[in-house]
């Protein structure tokens, strides 16, 4: 990497995305993964960032240049010559509310050998899609950075023989002991802890070793438990969804960014991400992000009507 000094780095499989919604009839092709979305989203707010990866030989130079105009560190990318880059085919229902993922092909793994040989990021964030990233990976990482996140979509997806992706519990958890922040969806904290009340599964957590954890719940919004304490986060409502692909991702991308300059307040680092993944959402993949005064300006609304909420009860 030509700058060894980042922000935000962020470590994971890009995917090739073959992206199916109900406005238009031929599927879009996309960029895809964690890896994406939150370095774009970093970048947006401000931050330095720096994307690890492995990707094939079909990963568009399109895709490279768009990572390079937005002053995203791409020195870390590995491309691999007689390779396929990880690919997704994503479904969604009519309105949005659930989708099909199938697994089109997965890339190899990302290994020690393919980080780069110097690194310092405030934070590293795991964002595996597919598996690719394991805990002798991570434990090298953890010596990089001042605060590690974490995303584990990617280690708890089982892929059928047809591809098509379900939850699993197959999860080395001995990486948790080395995570920050962590951040999943309901249905993924609930297979991974094995605990379908919502709080429970939360503990489980906090006991394997993150201190900060946040659980997404779409349009309902999200819960963050830090600091021994456990609030809702309200979503910020939108005028049009679009594509609800890689909110998660935004949302996680923009609380780290945040967090890095405002530790002690949590909650308006997670009013923040959950600003920055209202806007993701109005446009087709890791197109549109908003302007950085309109996600403040969004995160403040959210604040408001959260302590509108609190004064009633």
């Amino acid at each position: 990497m030509a700058a060894l000094n980042f922000d935000i780095a962020v470590i994971g499989h890009f995917s090739n995305d073959h992206l199916k919604l109900p406005i238009r009839a031929e599927p879009y092709n996309i960029m895809g993964g964690a890896v994406a979305y939150v370095s774009l989203i970093t970048r947006r707010l401000g931050g330095s960032a720096a994307v690890i990866s492995k990707v094939g030989y079909d990963f568009p130079d399109s895709y490279m240049q768009k990572l390079i105009d937005a002053g995203v560190d791409i020195s870390g990318i590995v491309k691999k010559k007689g390779e396929q880059t990880t690919s997704f085919e994503l479904t969604y229902s009519q309105d949005l509310s659930s989708r099909t993922l199938r697994l089109r092909h997965q890339g190899s793994p990302i290994t020690v050998a393919d980080l780069p040989s110097s690194l310092y990021a405030k934070v590293v964030h795991i964002g595996p899609i597919a598996g690719e990233i394991y805990y002798d990976v991570i434990k090298h990482l953890r010596g990089c950075c001042e605060y590690m996140s974490i995303d584990p979509q990617g280690m708890t997806r089982h892929f059928g023989s047809d591809g098509v992706v379900a939850n699993s519990v197959e999860m080395d958890k001995r990486l948790l002991r080395l995570i920050d922040v962590y951040k999943s969806s309901f249905d993924e904290v609930k297979t991974l802890t094995g605990i379908s009340d919502l709080e429970g599964a939360v503990r489980a957590i906090h006991k394997c070793g993150p201190k900060i954890v946040i659980v997404t719940m779409g349009s309902e919004g999200s819960i963050l438990s830090a600091n021994k304490k456990i609030c809702s986060v309200p979503v910020y409502c939108s005028d049009k969804i679009i594509d609800p692909t890689g909110a998660g991702d935004v949302f996680i991308g923009a609380f780290m960014t945040e967090y890095i300059h405002n530790p002690e307040k949590p909650f308006w680092c997670a009013c923040v991400g959950s600003a920055a993944a209202s806007l993701v959402i109005e446009g087709v993949g890791a197109s549109f992000f908003g302007t950085k005064a309109e996600i403040y300006r969004r995160a403040k609304s959210i604040t408001d009507t959260y302590n509108k909420s609190s004064e009633v009860s």
